[in-house]
């Protein structure tokens, strides 16, 4: 499979600007980002307005002549379109310009099955993949055949084709089961962790947001500012998806209280339909969350809409109504102040290691609001629970009366349940 999909160097991008849409400069743009991931040179672009997609060839087809010329003239070896295109386009579309034409989607793909590392990441890729690719079959051997110049005679070559493609259909639909049933393991090992942290009752606080936004740096900072040491950094790097595993980390507080962190996919916008889908399951994380922080890279201009396609994607995979802190990064290059605390809402620069302060306690106020202040007296036969209190609550005082130990705490409302016989005060 990988074979269909290697990148050639020099790209010509093709985009379609449908009913003047305000953020199409923004999208040709991130394609190039893309594409440069993927260390493709764009040796330019060929853009038109639209009010639809033309159904065969995506753009208009006076275009195609100009795409043509211009794909010449560059000395360029491939085209990619700003869109996922469907797989009649991309036949027409490499009939007509005799050359390699990929979209968006498999661009992303692409990106993503080289910066998967875990083995569940890249099962999720390849399920994507095989997804994107069973229906385009037809197209690949099209293109395939054409690239080994093959002109055999006559229906005999067509009738071994058809077989051919129908043993590849089989193939993909098996290897797409087999990659499922593979995923329903580990969703559910993921579950079983998940109902072990809920029992333990810790707190669970989701970083998303757009891709590149500064997520896992502000990760590594909430683990320095914690106390952890160095082991438990995540991987940070200024490159689109450095991010694709989710990270889970234990943040121990100074009073007894404790949360865990965890970092998620970056998004971006026109994410391909079926890699949220299978990047769902890790996704899944955002979704039992107590709080999410929504990380925003705030010195780009377009960083609403990134906040919007961040929003939708979230929609997407049922991550609603969760509370969400608002965390405006990179502000040092944006000419805002900083740090500054409005609401939900906090800018800070995470590289410099400003704002990080207050973010913890945005989080603190949010995740540990329904903790409860009383007075507890425990029976001396019952030295347990006193130990236990001293481990997982914040006790503020302790004192020795005659009937047992009097104990002035903080702690959270299950405990409160578990040990309510022993309040004398609240």
């Amino acid at each position: 499979m990988k074979d269909v999909e290697v990148l050639i160097e020099r790209g010509v991008l093709v985009g379609v600007n449908l009913q003047k849409d305000e953020h199409f400069d923004y999208s040709m743009e991130e394609l190039a980002n893309l594409a440069q991931a993927l260390d493709v040179e764009v040796v330019g672009m060929v853009t038109q307005n639209l009010e639809r997609v033309t159904p065969s060839h995506y753009v208009g087809t006076g275009k195609i002549e100009e795409i043509k010329a211009f794909f010449d003239e560059t000395d360029a070896n491939i085209v990619i379109f700003n869109d996922e295109l469907s797989p009649s386009q991309i036949r027409n579309l490499e009939r007509d310009l005799q050359c390699k034409v990929i979209d968006r989607t498999m661009l992303i793909l692409d990106i993503f099955s080289r910066r998967a590392k875990t083995r569940e990441a890249q099962l999720q890729v390849e399920l994507a993949q095989l997804q994107y690719m069973l229906p385009r079959l037809v197209g690949l051997h099209a293109s395939l055949s054409r690239q080994g110049g093959g002109t055999g005679g006559g229906f005999k070559n067509r009738g071994a084709g058809e077989t051919k493609l129908e043993l590849d259909r089989r193939k993909i639909e098996d290897q797409i089961s087999k990659i499922k049933k593979e995923l329903e393991v580990v969703k559910e090992q993921r579950e079983t962790q998940r109902k072990q942290r809920r029992k333990n009752a810790v707190p669970v606080v989701s970083i998303v947001g757009y891709t590149n936004a500064g997520k896992s740096t502000i990760m590594n900072q909430l683990l320095a500012k914690a106390g952890q040491d160095d082991t438990k950094q995540v991987f940070e790097k200024d490159m689109l998806f450095a991010t694709l595993e989710t990270s889970v980390r234990n943040i121990d507080l100074e009073d007894n209280k404790s949360f865990l962190l965890t970092d998620t996919v970056g998004f971006v916008s026109k994410l391909p339909h079926h890699l949220v889908k299978a990047f769902r399951s890790t996704l899944e994380e955002a979704r039992e969350s107590d709080l999410l922080l929504h990380v925003v890279d705030v010195s780009n201009e377009e960083y609403r809409f990134m906040m919007d396609v961040t929003n939708e994607t979230l929609k997407a995979i049922d991550v609603e109504n969760i509370p969400t802190v608002y965390v405006y990064n990179k502000s040092d290059l944006a000419d805002v102040e900083y740090p500054l605390v409005s609401g939900d809402n906090i800018w800070l620069s995470a590289k410099e290691d400003v704002g990080l302060e207050e973010l913890l306690q945005l989080i603190r106020q949010q995740i540990f609001a329904n903790y409860i202040t009383c007075q507890m007296l425990i029976p001396y036969n019952q030295g347990g629970i006193v130990s236990y209190l001293n481990e997982q609550a914040t006790v503020l005082e302790t004192e020795y009366e005659e009937e047992g130990t009097l104990l002035t705490l903080e702690l959270k409302e299950a405990d409160y349940q578990k040990y309510e016989i022993y309040v004398v005060k609240q």
